[in-house]
This record gives C-alpha cells, structure tokens and sequence, in this order.
C-alpha cells in the first residue's frame, strides 16, 4: 500500500517534525565535504515551508556513542541549511528538554528549527527487542521519544539512510504521535519507488552487480534477488569466496571460510533457477595491500602468498559485456579497494559501464555507500537513474526485508 506524502495533507499552521538524514561527512575542521543529503531533502523542506508549516529537524551524525560530542555537532549542518534556504536556521543545543520545548512553541509559519544530535542520547539506540524484554529500557526510550513527539503537529519521515533502524525518533516518536498526520517526505518516496518498482516490476534483462567485502553480508539479498533477476555479477573480496567454493586457488585474498558451503549451495540455487551468476575470470593482485604495491593481473587462480585487489581486464570486459543492454540494473558494492590507485580500475569500468547502460534507456539504481562515493568520484550522478543515500538501507530492502517505521505510517485511500 502506497504511504501518504506531505502533498496529501496540510501543513499550513502545524508543527511539523521532520526526521532527516543528514549524517554527512566532516573534515577535521568541522566543515562538511559533501552536502548531498541535505541538498537531497531540500524538496521535502521547501513544501512544508512553503505551504506555510512550521518545521523541527532532527537528525544523527556519527557515533556519538549517547552522550555530547562537539565532533558531531549539527552546528554546520544549520550553517549549510540557512545557505541554501536563504533564511536563518534557529538551532537548538538540544533535541529535548527546555530549550528545544521554548523555541518549537515559538516557532511560526515559514520558520525552521534543528535540534542537535539525537544520538548525544542513548535513548535513541535502544534496540526495541531490548526495549520489549526490560520495563527500564522501554521507559527510558518512550520518555525520551515522547518529547519530540510533544513538540508537534505532524510526523515526516524523509530519512531513508536511517529506514532500517529502529531508533527512538525513527520509530517511537511516530509511535507515539499515532492518530495525528504521519507520513513520507518525497526523499523517501523516491527511494522506496525507484528500489520498489526494480524488484516488483523491473524491465528486463535485470542486471544484479554485488561487491564489497563480505558474502555474510549479501546472502539474503542474493537469495530475494534469484528469483527476481537474470543475472548477477559478483566482484569486490566476497567473489573469492564464490571462486573458493569452486575449487580455485585464492592465494591470500579474503576468504569467509564458514561460508563456503553457503556460496556452493546459493550457486546452486542459481543453477536450478536459470540465473545467470558471473564471477571474476582474472584478478589484480598483490602481496601487501598499500598504496604504491607491486601488483600483477593473475587468471582465476591467485598465487599463494598473493591477494586479489580488484577484478583484472578481462573481467571488466566481461561485466560491461553482461551489462550492456540490460534494461533495470542494480548496483551494490566496489568490485575492489577502490579507495587505492590503481585498484579503483574494476569500480570505475562498472560504473561508466553502468551510465552507457543507462543512456541507452536502462533504469540504474546505486545502492549508496561505495558504490555511490565512487560515481559522484566519477562526476556519473546524472547519468545514473537514482542513487540512493542508504547503503544498509537500500540493501536489507533489496533482501526483502521490511522497514516497520515506514509501515506504521498512514497509508493513501485505495
């Protein structure tokens, strides 16, 4: 059932609490490097303001590990919201308590506030397993959700990056503010769309390409993705574990030994469905990850004393090939140490690979995280159909996983 959005109801003369992501990345100063998650939820900002709705932000950054950390101060993010808003951003020192109480109460029309960090508080971690099975922990998590809730009107949930956790302002807030509007900004409703309508309704060839380090980590979502695609690439360190599995030499590359027989049985599955799984045929490899490493391109069988750091020529040959005219492509995962010259080679031909997919009518769906760093790298953003900004989000949804702070939220009419 499609969730309601703040274009379905009216904001004029109402409090509005809007959960954000704007987790960004900070340099040692302080000043934010990249402002694409407060730029991202802009739409959403500027329809509740404009319409006339007063709006309270509140977000995370970081780590803070539940207590206050100048480190992760909102502070630049207000900073970086008055600039592109082109309007003071009241900031408020606090996320609850008598502060953030006094200036949401006299906040007007038109006018925004950010509360600080809401993980300078444990509260908002609590696990609501953990809340569930200890009264104290529950206690503590809903009197520290229910001052936000206190603070307004409204509920908005705009926070895809944060979709799957079941922190205190992602889901007990919304809780506890049942039976006022609860809805989605247009952030998240793109995000659930485009991730959406890839695993319900995709054009085919659907092209998966999965990377990163773990195979623990992609298990689930291989699973959901072989009855929905034709094929997967595999690349990134979890490959050797496939190629393992199958009796190739790895040398020294990354291997999860617990989960060799996992992979034997997933390429398997992927025999008996038709799917199309395509691991690396060559790699980059070398003896010391550094930068600067002496390094070789070796066949499916690394060295002993050697470890593969990126797919080799032949296989970017090979997943371009597999790409090229795929209709709905996937991507999740570097295909190596792309953060290392010239071990980035495997991600950067998937990407441009991907882009020429898409100008040629494909949708291309980047799963966040490093998949997303090394195209906006690459200056492809705009000629990839959507970039999502939550890596572990967009992929528990790719495992088929449910996010229970967006099913709570009020639904549109049939």
């Amino acid at each position: 059932m499609a969730k309601k959005t703040v274009a379905d109801i009216d904001v004029k003369g109402k409090k509005v609490f809007m959960r954000c992501d704007f987790n960004v990345p900070l340099d040692d100063d302080g000043n934010i490097t990249s402002d694409d998650r407060i730029v991202k939820a802009m739409p959403t900002i500027k329809s509740i303001l404009d319409h006339g709705g007063a709006l309270i932000l509140a977000s995370h950054l970081g780590r803070p590990e539940g207590k206050p950390d100048p480190a992760y101060s909102l502070k630049p993010v207000a900073k970086r919201l008055s600039e592109l808003l082109g309007k003071e951003v009241i900031f408020s020192d606090h996320c609850i308590g008598p502060d953030p109480k006094a200036k949401a109460a006299a906040l007007k029309g038109g006018q925004v506030l950010l509360l600080e960090n809401v993980r300078f508080h444990k509260e908002e971690t609590i696990k609501d397993k953990a809340a569930k099975e200890d009264p104290q922990l529950r206690q503590a998590k809903d009197a520290f959700a229910k001052q936000m809730a206190d603070l307004a009107d409204i509920y908005v949930n705009d926070a895809f990056g944060t979709a799957h956790r079941d922190n205190a302002s992602m889901y007990t807030v919304p809780q506890l503010m049942k039976g006022k509007p609860r809805v989605i900004g247009f952030l998240v409703e793109k995000e659930l769309k485009y991730l959406g309508d890839a695993l319900k309704n995709p054009d085919r060839p659907f092209v998966a390409i999965l990377g990163g380090a773990k195979v623990s980590d992609k298990i689930g979502v291989i699973e959901n993705l072989l009855d929905k695609v034709d094929r997967i690439l595999i690349g990134g360190a979890m490959a050797y574990t496939f190629l393992k599995a199958q009796g190739k030499g790895i040398g020294k590359s990354l291997c999860e030994e617990d989960f060799l027989d996992k992979a034997t049985q997933l390429l398997g599955l992927a025999r008996d469905k038709g799917r199309d799984v395509v691991l690396p045929v060559d790699s980059v490899a070398v003896q010391e990850v550094k930068a600067g490493a002496s390094h070789k391109t070796v066949g499916e069988n690394v060295p002993d004393g050697w470890l593969g750091v990126d797919i080799g020529p032949k296989t970017r040959k090979l997943f371009a090939g597999k790409i090229k005219g795929a209709k709905t492509v996937v991507w999740n995962g570097p295909m190596g140490i792309f953060e290392i010259e010239p071990f980035d080679a495997g991600t950067k031909a998937v990407a441009v690979a991907v882009a020429e997919a898409t100008d040629e009518g494909a949708r291309s769906i980047i799963g966040g995280g490093d998949s997303a760093s090394a195209v906006q790298k690459l200056g492809l953003e705009d000629r990839i159909s959507h970039i999502s900004t939550g890596g572990g989000a967009s992929l528990e949804f790719l495992e088929g996983k449910a996010f229970k702070c967006i099913e709570m939220l009020d639904e549109k009419s049939s």
